[in-house]
């Protein structure tokens, strides 16, 4: 018994967004310009990210370590940081709100697969990260999971669940363990 016919795998149209010399062309931005950009350049790597239809706010510091599959479909609110090796897995949308931390080897998961059909179906679903929030080094956040607004994720926290608004958050799974200022 097969669990998965890769075979029949098909690709929703316009799942990336883009016609794909466009995609082809952000990653040899991405692998180039923006990868080789030096630390003190957030202005140019904001401009690369904005060129190609990402949302940037004001005065966001994007590190040149940082990888996003499809900037169109990322938006970053003012003031925010997003650290050395964060993956913005961009499959699908990825909403970051104000002065929104998200420190080193994060990855913000936007899409995964239907294991459950044969032809194992791509998805892709929302994530928000709201205002004010601070995920903490190599977290992982799951296709279509919110974080409420004032969230601080524990490092190497996953989370497969939405979190309330102003909870310190640990473990994996990822639970709420206390109010993060009472």
């Amino acid at each position: 018994m097969h669990h998965q016919q890769l075979n029949k795998f098909k690709l929703p149209e316009n799942f990336r967004g883009r016609n794909a010399f466009i995609v082809q062309l952000w990653w040899f931005v991405q692998g180039t310009l923006f990868r080789m950009s030096p630390q003190f350049m957030y202005g140019f790597r904001r401009f690369l990210l904005r060129i190609f239809g990402a949302k940037i706010g004001k005065k966001v510091i994007i590190r040149p370590s940082v990888k996003v599959t499809y900037p169109w479909k990322v938006s970053i609110g003012d003031y925010s940081w997003i650290g050395d090796d964060v993956v913005l897995y961009s499959l699908g949308e990825i909403d970051i709100g104000n002065n929104v931390v998200i420190s080193q080897k994060s990855y913000i998961c936007s899409a995964s697969h239907d294991y459950t059909k044969v032809d194992f179906p791509i998805f892709s679903k929302r994530n928000i990260i709201e205002d004010d929030c601070w995920l903490a080094t190599d977290v992982y956040i799951a296709p279509g999971v919110s974080i409420g607004k004032g969230v601080v994720v524990g490092a190497r926290s996953s989370v497969y669940k939405n979190m309330p608004e102003g909870w310190v958050c640990y473990g994996n799974p990822a639970k709420p363990l206390k109010k993060r200022i009472d």
